[in-house]
């Protein structure tokens, strides 16, 4: 039989397949990529069980909580852990502190022939473990910053780094108040996670520097753990250069050809293009008071007629107008007044493929 698990960092290095035994509620507020929740107890039999407990202590709530998972109940998840358990031959379960609801579960399945380890300490431990790993590379390691106008492509220069912490890759949104995707966000929780077991994974391959886009404390709904973004206030930061043309194409991909395109393939033709449309007025919207009223009304004109002729014949020429109209009139000048705030950190510039070359040069020099 293998033993219980107490080493964190080679569970998340090898992926770990894990079992879940939370209640459902519980998975949903963060949890970690290699997981799948095969809860002890669904949520309404957790609620049932924790009233018990406060007002008629422990084994009064234990006695429930079997009364509860008993016969078909019962059977119906012994078999998911089981196959589970059989499709994953070197996973574990875990609950929230490797407590009682994970002992019962490897218990129940010990009785069927299954000798299934769990994670010493459960979803906290692992948790604690994470989060101090974010911790100590903002200690130990060095870090540096891609700054730019919008639209320069500061994302498509990072995914060309093997040193790249794509927080905006992490959070699913691009990080501008138009950056909301088709799909969901993460869980702020599962953000952070995700983050933490990219650190770990890359400085297990000897990465000893990380480059990282010029962020907010918010990607989205997603926050930049504390730590991390403190540091960002003081990181040197490496400023990329495009045209205005080119960015404004690059902007019209992004947010407009490629964000359609991923509603289209998530809802179908007809839904897809409609939801796309509502996106882009509610991202509009959001600046409603920041563009000011004449401002926003102008823009957003433009935007509607772009809207009408795409979804009428698929064309997208118009979108340059507004695109256009924001770049110059609200985020080149916030843009240009926050490198100047930060102009003494800035310790290069350049265009794509010179920026490129000045990070993937910075990194060999750093190791």
């Amino acid at each position: 039989m293998r033993p219980d698990c107490t080493d964190f960092k080679q569970l998340f290095l090898d992926d770990a397949p894990m079992m879940d035994m939370r209640a459902p509620v519980e998975f949903a507020k963060g949890a970690f990529p290699s997981a799948i929740n095969l809860p002890l107890m669904n949520d309404q039999e957790r609620q049932k069980v924790g009233t018990c407990y406060k007002h008629q202590g422990q084994s009064a709530a234990i006695a429930l909580g079997h009364q509860l998972v008993s016969g078909a109940v019962k059977q119906a998840r012994l078999e998911a852990w089981a196959a589970f358990a059989q499709a994953h031959p070197q996973g574990y379960l875990y609950c929230f502190r490797g407590g009682l609801r994970s002992q019962i579960v490897q218990g129940w399945l010990k009785e069927v022939g299954i000798d299934y380890p769990r994670v010493k300490g459960g979803y906290k431990a692992l948790r604690t473990f994470l989060m101090d790993t974010t911790q100590q590379a903002v200690e130990q390691c060095d870090f540096v910053l891609l700054g730019g106008l919008t639209g320069t492509g500061k994302t498509d220069v990072l995914l060309q780094l093997d040193n790249v912490l794509d927080l905006e890759g992490h959070a699913n949104h691009r990080g501008s108040s138009f950056g909301k995707r088709a799909t969901v966000q993460p869980a702020p929780i599962d953000f952070e996670n995700r983050l933490a077991i990219d650190v770990l994974k890359k400085r297990a391959r000897g990465v000893q520097q990380f480059v990282l886009e010029d962020e907010g404390r918010m990607v989205g709904s997603c926050s930049v753990p504390l730590a991390l973004y403190q540091g960002m206030q003081q990181y040197p930061l490496v400023w990329l250069e495009d045209s205005f043309a080119n960015r404004v194409e690059r902007i019209l991909r992004d947010y407009v050809i490629n964000l359609c395109a991923e509603f289209v393939a998530l809802h179908g033709e007809e839904d897809g293009r409609r939801l796309f449309a509502e996106r882009l007025r509610q991202s509009m919207g959001n600046i409603h008071k920041r563009l000011g009223g004449e401002r926003f009304q102008r823009l957003y004109a433009l935007l509607e007629q772009a809207l009408q002729v795409q979804l009428h014949s698929g064309e997208v020429d118009l979108h340059r107008g507004w695109i256009e109209g924001l770049l110059n009139e609200y985020y080149d000048p916030m843009y240009a007044y926050q490198r100047e705030a930060k102009s003494g950190r800035i310790e290069f510039a350049g265009d794509a493929l010179e920026v490129r070359e000045y990070l993937k040069a910075r990194a060999m020099h750093r190791r």
